[in-house]
């Protein structure tokens, strides 16, 4: 609790315990009146203050205003008609209890919110002499240098593992709990906390273009765009409450100047004070606060999931979301090379594959790698020598004394190979293997589905996404047989970058006058056009390119697909909590201004009107922050 939030309560309080003394004092007349003029004061002076200080910027119609208004007009009829003054003070008090509530509601989300993000460590770990330890700012820290990150520490700058291992958490940038485990050679990210062992990192990006700096730029500039709730809200109150005021004027001076020209009492005290009443109803605190109070929550939620979206207007956006195009690589796939099959002619299927992986040993090309990980025993006593690398046709080499070329057809013929096609219905790269110029076999390499990306199309339906869209650089096999085996339901293959804006603005126009819109996940620089011109743009953060986490609205910080079904449920049920609050709020305004202005509901039910609906909204409104928490189950 923050020093104002205790300076009201103690307020609050105090105001609540001179009531209920003074309840007991004999007093009448101007004593009476000085004697409830005390707990007024103290427990709305402040309201009073920026009344006066609104109407001196001629912006004075607010709730302030209506507020001091009508318990001014309450505590002055109970003066003219020496009544009850609790009433008057009654209905600041209880504004004071709601602006108290909200007050403490929106704090406590700022802080778990906070909490959440409180993912940039103060200082950075730099060896000096004699190997001491020095503590530097980490903004002083250059690309390229050793840092070492002890246990239970916050990784500060994106790197390296150059010595050491060790298990990370990770879930302040991704949401998922599983702890990481790292050594040598693995890349780290800023934010992260180092669990167990020691870490010398070198560092890959400066403090400023690391990963929790971005992710901190991203959270702190989310506020500062309005969902068109949010804008509809400033709107509406801008025109209500000019004539709510205008209403309670009306209200005060036209039923009694009706009954005077038609020869009846006036009844100024009746009419003034339902018009008083009228105007405690109408204050639009509930929506004013509780709706932007909503979305950010639903910001919050969205973060601990590990799904940054950039504003409130993206949250709005995603809730209508009925089609998500894919990039393909890196996207719904890992973006490496893997050994998918292996189908050999005479020998051994773990033989190919042993004599492959050998002749690809010195290879620098991602498909010589993609061979030495899927055959890792490489010191088994095979003497590889001759190596030759053929351009545009593979490599040829001599293991333990034999010519096994490994490449396309044109290899294959070279060396007058009889080869022939793969006749299993897998897509992928052929590499032909041939020893002492007889063809021994293929070998399928595929860039494969990531592990979630099936599930993750599946529970896009299940929240109500009617179209999935693959668009990919690769050949027609290769992408048609990725979008069957997930389930996507329109392929298109063969595009370049332009080609993928000009499907993307094909669906977008297809959609011109209609419902729903259409995100584009990617996660390359060149997927950073695309990103920019769909409705809504989603980046794969871990991984990505800085230019699509740039020109995205919402960022996967985990490279999991899955999450996207995450972040449209987490914006749908936001929207559900604005909607509840927006016109659960309205309508009863709305009938407590009707019963106010017939003289059946009074002050007490104007309490609960403004009041409490306030807080009733600022509870629901809470509820945001919790959303984010689960999967959809494909």
């Amino acid at each position: 609790m923050s020093s104002r939030q205790k300076k009201d309560l103690i307020r609050i309080v105090l105001t609540a315990l001179l009531l209920v003394l003074f309840a007991f004092l004999p007093a009448s007349g101007l004593q009476k009146f000085a004697l409830y003029l005390i707990p007024y004061l103290i427990v709305g002076y402040d309201v009073l203050y920026k009344a006066i200080h609104g109407i001196l910027n001629r912006q004075p119609l607010d709730e302030h205003l209506l507020m001091a208004i009508a318990t001014i007009g309450a505590m002055s009829l109970a003066v003219y008609e020496d009544g009850d003054y609790l009433e008057g003070i009654a209905v600041m008090w209880f504004y004071q209890v709601g602006e108290w509530f909200q007050s403490y509601a929106v704090g406590k989300s700022r802080k778990d919110i906070t909490a959440l993000m409180d993912i940039c460590p103060d200082y950075a770990n730099i060896e000096g002499e004699g190997g001491k330890l020095e503590q530097v700012d980490p903004d002083e820290v250059e690309k390229g240098t050793v840092i070492v990150v002890l246990p239970g520490e916050k990784v500060p700058i994106d790197g390296v593992v150059v010595d050491g291992t060790s298990t990370l958490n990770t879930s302040a940038l991704t949401g998922e709990s599983m702890p990481r485990d790292v050594t040598s050679g693995h890349e780290i990210y800023s934010g992260s906390i180092n669990l167990t062992g020691m870490l010398r990192i070198r560092t890959t990006k400066e403090f400023d273009e690391s990963t929790a700096s971005k992710i901190l730029e991203l959270v702190s500039d989310a506020s500062s765009r309005k969902s068109h709730s949010e804008n509809f809200i400033t709107r509406f109150a801008r025109i209500y409450t000019p004539v709510v005021v205008s209403a309670a004027i009306a209200l005060a001076l036209l039923p009694p100047l009706l009954r005077l020209l038609m020869g009846s009492p006036a009844e100024w005290s009746v009419w003034v004070y339902r018009a008083l009443v009228f105007l405690v109803i109408s204050c639009p605190c509930a929506l004013v606060i509780s709706i932007p109070l909503s979305f950010f929550a639903g910001l919050g939620g969205a973060s601990k999931a590990g799904v940054l979206v950039k504003g409130s207007n993206y949250l709005e956006a995603l809730a209508d979301v009925d089609t998500v195009v894919f990039d393909k690589t890196g996207t719904l796939t890992r973006g490496v090379f893997e050994v998918t099959a292996v189908h050999p002619d005479h020998i051994a299927e773990n033989e190919l594959l042993h004599l492959a992986a050998h002749v690809e040993r010195y290879s620098k090309h991602p498909i010589a790698a993609s061979l030495r990980n899927a055959y890792k025993k490489e010191a088994d006593g095979c003497e590889v020598t001759s190596h030759e690398e053929i351009a545009g046709q593979g490599v040829k080499a001599l293991v333990n004394g034999h010519t096994v070329c490994v490449g396309n057809t044109k290899l294959m013929d070279a060396v007058g190979a009889k080869w022939h096609n793969c006749d299993k219905d897998v897509a992928g790269t052929i590499l032909h293997v041939a020893i002492d110029g007889t063809y021994e076999g293929h070998i399928i390499i595929a860039d494969v589905p990531k592990p979630t990306s099936k599930s993750a199309i599946k529970a896009l339906g299940k929240v109500g996404v009617r179209e999935t869209v693959m668009l990919t650089g690769d050949a027609k096999s290769v992408a048609e047989h990725v979008g069957k085996e997930l389930g996507i339901s329109r392929v298109f293959s063969d595009l370049l970058p332009a080609d993928k804006v000009k499907k993307v603005e094909e669906l977008l126009k297809a959609k011109q006058g209609g419902a729903g819109k259409v995100a584009f996940v990617g996660d390359g620089i060149n997927d950073a056009p695309v990103l920019s011109r769909a409705d809504i743009g989603i980046a794969m953060g871990a991984l990505g390119s800085d230019a699509a986490i740039e020109a995205a609205d919402v960022v996967l910080m985990d490279d999991d697909p899955k999450k996207i079904s995450q972040a449209i449920r987490i914006s749908r049920k936001c929207l559900g909590i604005v909607r509840v609050n927006t016109w659960g709020a309205i309508g009863i305004k709305i009938l407590f201004l009707l019963l106010g202005a017939l003289g059946i509901a009074g002050m007490w039910g104007a309490i609960f009107a403004d009041v409490g609906v306030t807080i009733i909204a600022v509870l629901n409104a809470t509820r945001a922050l919790r959303i984010g928490g689960t999967e959809v189950k494909a």
